[in-house]
């Protein structure tokens, strides 16, 4: 099925396979609906991915999927990226990689380029049933946008990079969820994904491979190799389907 939706002001292109759709997606749906139904109140599902995987494009999917299947309780979907310190913040501010100070910017992404308790308050909201504002990143800003979006609903789906992240200040985050779904990839498939993505937001080829080798791929690897496991794991292929794994 072919799926089309805008991330952070790009225009996506995705296409799920009928059999991940029955097996996996429909499953899913219908067993939120059913945990909602029990606690009788608002569930928060985190969705944790390495950049690249594609995070953002399914949880936008399953929330179309969700409106259109009579039975199941809609999804308000809504992503941490809004999240990011403002740009002049990472300008100004300075890091050490490699023994080097750097300004945060030429790590923009990393965990610590966001708010985590501005974040951390913004998760305990809504997972108490409070309706709020909510902020969305815009790359063609490269900024958070404040109150983009106003969250409401019983199904809030929090997608992000580092929600299930087993790390100081950051493990903390999946207690206040009720459900959580973790997708891994290869390292090698999320580089090219990722490259093309910051050529299509304006980079040259070449500044778009390094920034991907510097920056970005040291988060891909921290993902994968620094995650806590979730109630539903899924792998993303090569041709953008998903296995679930045991």
């Amino acid at each position: 099925m072919e799926y089309f939706t805008e991330i952070n002001g790009l225009p996506i292109r995705a296409d799920y396979t009928q059999k991940n759709i029955e097996e996996i997606f429909f499953p899913l749906l219908q067993h939120l609906t059913e945990l909602q139904r029990r606690k009788g109140n608002r569930i928060l599902v985190i969705l944790a991915a390495p950049p690249g995987a594609g995070k953002s494009t399914l949880s936008e999917f399953l929330s179309s999927l969700s409106q259109k299947t009579p039975g199941i309780h809609p999804l308000t979907t809504v992503g941490m990226d809004g999240f990011h310190h403002q740009h002049d913040y990472l300008l100004t501010h300075t890091t050490v990689r490699h023994g080097i100070t750097i300004p945060m910017v030429k790590i923009k992404g990393a965990p610590i380029t966001f708010d985590l308790e501005k974040l951390m308050s913004a998760i305990k909201q809504i997972s108490s049933g409070i309706d709020c504002g909510w902020p969305q990143y815009s790359r063609p800003l490269h900024n958070p946008v404040e109150n983009a979006i106003q969250v409401t609903g019983d199904i809030i789906l929090l997608e992000g990079n580092y929600l299930l992240l087993d790390q100081d200040g950051w493990r903390t985050l999946h207690k206040y969820a009720d459900y959580s779904i973790r997708i891994t990839a290869d390292p090698a498939m999320l580089r090219d994904r990722l490259i093309k993505r910051h050529v299509d937001s304006g980079k040259s080829c070449s500044d778009a491979e390094s920034f991907v080798d510097y920056s970005d791929m040291p988060n891909v690897r921290l993902c994968l190799e620094h995650s806590m496991r979730a109630d539903l794991n899924l792998q993303i292929l090569a041709d953008g389907s998903y296995t679930q794994l045991l």
